[in-house]
């Protein structure tokens, strides 16, 4: 329903996870361990610390404060805010193309645009094997990323109008738009698996907690700023109420602009990284060194073949579907019923304390043997507000006045997403939870990381599909043209051209609404209590077995 804060696959996670426009979520593991080598090493709470230094390095003897490596941790900040922009740029993409009346089919192809973040595991054991060692092992992936991205968006900031139809006579080209940001975002999860990375070896042992704080700060940040700023920014109707005394035709900044200031941005940044930021030469080589790419390959092949992970993937991939419709669609079609978009983007401000709070709160109930339970207890009561969103998407129009949406009307909404941003949360949390309980500790990173990617997956394809059925099921009839329908576009047209017009009898959102909570119930009932079941399995059942 939201823009939400996307928190992209940190595994990074989307979101505010989650399509993103979506109020899903996307989930993050721990910092990435080191794949593993011959020898066995434990990856459990101990591999970060056991990655910067050994026993008898000099900074393990001498501790240091936060201050002492005060610039390592700003850049380390400002890296992951740079992340963020691409994340809140694509993210805010949706609902411009909602606002030109794109088609859902569009929207649908578009929304592979989120994929990337969520399949980076395919080719991060490739970023973290390839590397030239007199550069710097995340060096080599970090500087040639960024300043791609920078040339990128500086390039794209001189074609951006014309995809968008900005042009007289053109519509959005949504296939092109597609494969361009698909590559942006392509990008930006190359440079999120190096940054992740270089954070564990940036900082010293005492200072390495550090690393998680400037993710999830400097990610959200720089989501906030390439999403709900730059729309408000954008926005000639916001920018003449809030922030200018003469009305204007257009907002304070238009996408080109922001892409190519960024794009600067990202250049320089890069520049004075490679010149004058070295990687940490304390780093024991042995411990950083990974065992190679086919290695890699075959122990996560390994992993998914496991009687009990296969289950879990299983289900975990169909889980998601019942809250497709509302997660995917109804930011959609409250910008359709009229509700500016930059208005539904800072909705998402006031939330952000909550989505701090929330994750403190329920993991004192997912601590336990079970977190699975939560899970399971908290799946009913968001399906039912899957419900409630097409509500408020039907009440949506009643309530609007010549003026736009009275306050109450505003108050409404964030009641909403909060009350999703519950149930959301908990079921997160849970599976984090699980996750973490479950995964080998002798190969912690590439089994947590193989885990929450497959829960990611599981909220991105239903999330597609929910997009691409909104027109189908959509049923219309064209009014003031005799023998006349609107089922195709060319009949729309014709329809249009003989003096008719087309109007909806049936709104394909809200059929999809009640199909999807319908299914997920369906899957509450049989197949919610066999992933409960999962929690039962003795440790046995989810440990690899690995060869010397």
């Amino acid at each position: 329903m939201s823009p939400t804060i996307s928190y992209k696959d940190s595994s990074r996670q989307r979101r505010p996870g989650s399509y993103h426009q979506s109020m899903d979520m996307e989930i993050k593991p721990p910092p990435p361990a080191p794949y593993m080598d011959n020898h066995v090493e434990r990856l459990g709470e101990d591999d970060t610390e056991a990655l910067l230094q050994e026993h008898n390095s000099p900074s393990y003897m001498v501790p240091r404060g936060y201050r002492a490596e005060l610039g390592s941790i700003l850049l380390l900040l400002f890296l992951y805010v740079l992340q963020g922009i691409p994340l809140g740029l694509a993210g805010s993409i949706p609902l411009i193309l909602q606002s030109k009346n794109v088609s859902y089919k569009d929207q649908a192809f578009f929304s592979f645009v989120f994929w990337p973040f969520s399949l980076k595991l395919l080719w991060a054991p490739l970023v973290d094997a390839v590397y030239f060692r007199s550069f710097g092992r995340r060096k080599s992936w970090l500087v040639p990323t960024q300043y791609i991205l920078g040339f990128f968006m500086m390039y794209l900031s001189t074609q951006v109008d014309f995809l968008l139809g900005d042009v007289e006579g053109k519509s959005p080209d949504v296939l092109a738009l597609t494969v361009t940001f698909f590559l942006f975002e392509f990008l930006a999860a190359t440079q999120d698996i190096a940054v992740d990375g270089w954070a564990l070896t940036m900082l010293s042992r005492e200072n390495v907690g550090y690393a998680s704080t400037c993710n999830s700060v400097g990610q959200t940040a720089g989501y906030f700023l390439g999403n709900v700023l730059f729309l408000a920014l954008e926005s000639a109707s916001f920018c003449n109420k809030y922030l200018r005394f003469q009305p204007q035709p257009k907002g304070i900044v238009t996408l080109s602009d922001f892409l190519f200031f960024w794009g600067a941005v990202f250049l320089i940044t890069t520049t004075l990284v490679a010149l004058l930021k070295k990687e940490n030469k304390e780093v024991t080589p042995s411990k950083e060194e990974t065992k190679g790419i086919t290695d890699t390959y075959k122990l996560l092949f390994s992993i998914v073949r496991m009687p009990a992970v296969l289950t879990f993937c299983i289900l975990i991939l169909t889980a998601k579907v019942g809250f497709s419709a509302a997660d995917a669609v109804t930011g959609l079609k409250l910008v359709e019923e009229g509700v500016p978009k930059e208005h539904l983007a800072l909705l998402a401000v006031p939330i952000v304390p909550l989505q701090i709070i929330l994750p403190l709160i329920i993991s004192k109930y997912t601590a336990g043997p079970q977190p699975l339970n939560t899970f399971y207890k908290a799946m009913p009561f968001r399906l039912l507000i899957g419900l409630e969103f097409a509500l408020l998407v039907w009440w949506t129009p009643k309530v609007q006045h010549e003026g736009g949406f009275p306050i109450y009307y505003y108050i409404v909404v964030l009641l909403s997403y909060a009350l999703h941003q519950i149930t959301l949360y908990s079921m997160y949390v849970a599976i984090m939870a699980f996750n973490a309980k479950v995964s080998d500790p002798l190969i912690g990173g590439t089994y947590m990381t193989l885990l929450n990617t497959v829960s990611n997956l599981g909220g991105n394809w239903p999330a597609t599909v929910a997009l691409w059925l909104v027109d189908p099921l959509t049923v219309k009839e064209c009014i003031g043209a005799q023998e006349q329908s609107c089922g195709t576009t060319a009949a729309a047209e014709l329809c249009a051209k003989l003096g008719g017009s087309c109007v909806t009898t049936l709104d394909g959102y809200y059929v999809e609404s009640i199909i999807c909570v319908a299914l997920g119930f369906v899957w509450w009932f049989l197949l919610g209590p066999k992933l409960k079941k999962l929690q039962d399995e003795g440790q046995s059942s989810w440990k690899c077995k690995r060869t010397n």
